[in-house]
């Protein structure tokens, strides 16, 4: 009995001696876990700064579309690929307000615009404004304009055709809106995206419609 005894404590100071185990497969995972987060939270800053951008509207000047405190994702990539199309709506930077606007295209490069009261035209055509066309009828039920802001063009504005490399906006909110009736057209170069998506706040989430 006493030589079993001395072997088993033989036994177990051997075993006391040998190496520890490696690290646990669950500190594996998790590193693993953390540098993929770490790789995925690089790649959203990426793909946000390179393609896309966050915008708050501020003012009434796109209503009844969008509203102030409204945040919009914007489509930064778009215009590197192709030009702005007709009905569009863009933001873009202007210098002289040191700020960005939001606003609709109604002209594009080549294209002679005209607005008088409620009626654009674009190369002597009528714009066929589906997105306001409920609240111009509604003023003009009772025989009122909707755009009492002013026309174009006006002593501000002179020349109404758009020079290459520009755009002509307008908001939609034609009382209420600063644009190329009085700050000229747009470079093409001042344009930040167009946006494309409204995110906040939740209930008005939805894709937004350029026509």
């Amino acid at each position: 009995m006493e030589q079993q005894f001395q072997s088993d404590t033989g036994q177990s100071g051997s075993q006391s001696g040998m190496p520890q185990d490696p690290p646990s497969k669950e500190k594996n995972e998790a590193m693993e876990w953390l540098k993929a987060i770490v790789i995925a939270v690089v790649l959203v800053l990426l793909i946000r700064w390179l393609f896309f951008a966050p915008f708050i509207v501020d003012g009434e000047s796109m209503q009844p579309n969008f509203h102030t405190s409204e945040r919009i994702i914007v489509n930064k990539i778009l215009y590197d690929i192709r030009a702005p199309k007709h009905g569009e709506v863009v933001v873009f930077h202007v210098p002289s307000q040191g700020r960005d606007f939001i606003k609709r295209v109604i002209g594009v490069p080549g294209d002679t615009v005209q607005v008088e009261g409620d009626t654009v035209m674009v190369n002597g055509e009528v714009v066929d404004e589906t997105y306001i066309k409920d609240v111009v009828n509604e003023k003009h039920n009772n025989n009122e304009l909707y755009n009492t802001e002013g026309n174009f063009p006006n002593e501000f504005v002179h020349e109404g055709t758009v020079p290459e490399g520009h755009i002509f906006v307008l908001g939609d909110n034609r009382s209420n809106s600063t644009d190329s009736r009085r700050i000229g057209f747009v470079s093409y170069k001042e344009i930040v995206g167009r946006a494309d998506l409204v995110f906040w706040p939740l209930k008005d989430i939805k894709l937004i419609k350029h026509k």
